[in-house]
């Protein structure tokens, strides 16, 4: 508010006195010091809205269907930052080690991280633009092993004081990213191709 009176305190000098020339100089000198001022609030003001959030706890859990039983691995290990900024986070990136992925059975486990590649890709990672506050969708870009593809899923992102709460899920189908559906026992035990993902992150 102070500045914007400031502002019409030196035009108003400027239309009184339209003939004085050194007044209106100096006044103009004033009125190009303050657009600078106000340029550079606007700048500040920006910095200092925009909220850079980290990881502190980031839980993903991998599930899906066989010939025999339904299973499910799940990973407390991963990554997950953005910019928050107004009612949105942006600049979203997460990432979770493959072979952090644990079932609680060995021989599950090997055959998982062999079926994924876990070894040449040891990462899975998803990016996004932005995301709304609240329930919505979110649009991104998810790599396993090698392929990458543009997907939207539901989200809820909600804030509890300075962290946030980043819960997204989505299905895709192993064979989208060149993987071929692990099998079991002598191929006897076969996985759906078809697996869930469900990320919550919490980041402050």
């Amino acid at each position: 508010m102070n500045l914007i009176i400031i502002g019409i305190s030196l035009y108003y000098k400027m239309m009184v006195n339209p003939t004085d020339k050194y007044l209106k100089l100096d006044t103009m000198k004033n009125l190009v010091n303050f657009k600078t001022l106000i340029l550079a609030f606007g700048m500040f003001s920006g910095l200092v809205a925009a909220q850079k959030i980290n990881s502190s706890n980031v839980k993903t859990t991998v599930s899906g269907t066989s010939t025999l039983h339904e299973w499910s691995m799940t990973s407390t290990s991963g990554s997950f930052s953005g910019n928050v900024s107004g009612n949105a986070i942006q600049d979203i990136t997460y990432k979770m080690g493959s072979k952090t992925l644990k079932s609680g059975k060995g021989p599950m486990d090997a055959n998982a991280y062999k079926a994924i590649q876990a070894d040449k890709y040891p990462n899975i990672t998803f990016t996004a633009a932005s995301v709304n506050m609240g329930k919505g969708t979110m649009t991104g870009k998810l790599t396993v092993t090698n392929v990458t593809k543009t997907i939207t899923f539901p989200v809820n992102v909600t804030k509890n004081g300075n962290s946030y709460t980043v819960w997204g899920q989505t299905s895709i189908k192993m064979t989208d990213y060149g993987i071929t559906p692990p099998a079991f026992m002598m191929n006897t035990v076969k996985t759906g191709n078809e697996i869930t993902i469900t990320v919550n992150a919490v980041a402050n």
